[in-house]
């Protein structure tokens, strides 16, 4: 297992921190190579539970090295702060390497993303408001600040002159609030500089040589595929590629360095905020996923909507990003329905949609088309390997393999590590 690269193959919160943490336990490196503080990942070990919104999981082990590439966003405060919180509770995060490529989230990101959402009122994305967006479009017109700019306090006050130039004219103008001084915020994130010293470098290089020297590196993604900002449900995603070869462009490596991608997915699907979502249950069943699921988000709390396995969805994921295996979480949640549901197509205006629709207005009209599966009744929390499922089960999860076209290689019924179990 060289280079693994961990998705989420839904909308997000699928568990991908939990497995990669349990793949960080025989790893080297753990790279999260895209988005910002706006994704959480949760990880409980024993009666300790960790939540993760920007340190990769791997830093839970001494022996492992978490970096944080070139395609994040980084908020400096939020870093310190998360790394100060892991060392409180006795987690030294000291290996941790932060790419000098990574762009920076600065104090205006957060406030037009706040009135951004504020302004377009119910047509809001749903965005965290943490500055995720803004910061990746300065990145992309060519006006980000980066890491390596705090090592340059005359390149640092120049561009954020600049930049704010044109940000006060549109919090002015626009939107009708205060514009922003840049003094405090250079004066602000020089003080990050020193503090953050230690942890700059070129991670690029770092993976680089990581996997030359045939050591086991993680990909950690944030998010998941249906969030993808050029694969995902568009507008209605997130600024970054969640998907497999974001990893690529998001830690500065090539497509012959990945040799496994597995995607996350669970047992049901579960989306937070707006956009189109075809098996969404606004019903009793819906909302005994959100109790017995714990479907609140670990970043914001928001509450999660949930609805049956999409398996246009999941096939689609495999499709775009590269999926070689399944991890199911989550399995134990569908306990005791009785009989459980997936999706296999849809339907929309007469016509039949085996593969997921490219245009949104279809999306948006469209109705599952159903398998309906025998339910289990027996609590499987316990359950540690797959013979010991119950028939339903395991039936359930050989129907995910076939529909998917992959095989499921990890199966979750329960928060702890240990709750995890591979099918073989």
């Amino acid at each position: 297992m060289p280079a693994t690269v961990v998705i989420g193959a839904q909308w997000g919160d699928e568990g991908k921190g939990k497995v990669a943490n349990l793949l960080a336990q025989g790893a080297d490196v753990v790279v999260r190579y895209q988005g910002g503080n706006n994704a959480g990942h949760t990880i409980v070990i024993g009666s300790e539970k960790f939540a993760l919104s920007l340190v990769p999981s791997g830093v839970i082990y001494p022996t492992v090295t978490p970096v944080i590439g070139n395609g994040c966003v980084v908020d400096p405060k939020v870093l310190l702060d998360e790394m100060a919180t892991l060392r409180g509770r006795g987690i030294d995060p000291d290996n941790l390497r932060l790419s000098g490529n990574a762009h920076l989230i600065m104090p205006y990101h957060r406030k037009l993303d706040a009135v951004k959402e504020r302004y377009l009122g119910r047509n809001q994305i749903g965005t965290t408001k943490r500055g995720i967006g803004p910061a990746y479009t300065d990145k992309y017109s060519r006006q980000g600040i980066r890491v390596q700019d705090l090592y340059d306090p005359g390149i640092l006050a120049s561009k954020l002159e600049d930049v704010l130039n044109e940000k006060n004219l549109i919090l002015s103008r626009i939107y009708n609030t205060l514009p922003m001084d840049p003094e405090p915020i250079v004066e602000e994130y020089l003080g990050y500089a020193e503090t953050l010293a230690p942890y700059v470098t070129d991670t690029s290089l770092l993976v680089w040589n990581a996997i030359k020297g045939n050591q086991t590196v993680v990909f950690e993604g944030a998010q998941g595929t249906l969030l993808d900002i050029d694969h995902g449900t568009y507008p209605f995603v997130t600024s970054s590629n969640p998907v497999a070869g974001g990893a690529l462009t998001g830690a500065g490596i090539g497509p012959r360095d990945i040799d496994r991608v597995l995607g996350i997915a669970k047992a049901y699907i579960t989306r937070v905020g707006t956009g189109p979502f075809p098996t969404e249950l606004d019903d009793e069943i819906g909302e005994r996923m959100v109790e017995i699921g714990g479907e609140f988000g670990t970043v914001t709390g928001r509450r999660r909507r949930c609805g049956w396995l999409d398996m246009v969805a999941l096939r689609y994921a495999v499709r775009v990003g590269g999926i070689t295996e399944l991890a199911i979480m989550k399995l134990d949640v569908l306990s005791g329905f009785g009989s459980v549901r997936i999706a296999t197509s849809y339907e929309a205006g007469g016509e039949r949609y085996d593969d997921f629709p490219r245009q949104q207005r279809v999306l948006y009209g469209c109705t599952p088309i159903y398998e309906d599966h025998a339910g289990w009744d027996e609590d499987i929390s316990g359950v540690r390997s797959l013979d010991d499922l119950p028939k339903a089960a395991r039936d359930y999860l050989a129907r995910i393999e076939e529909l998917a076209g992959v095989p499921v290689s990890m199966v979750s019924v329960g928060p702890d590590r240990e709750a995890t179990f591979l099918p073989a």
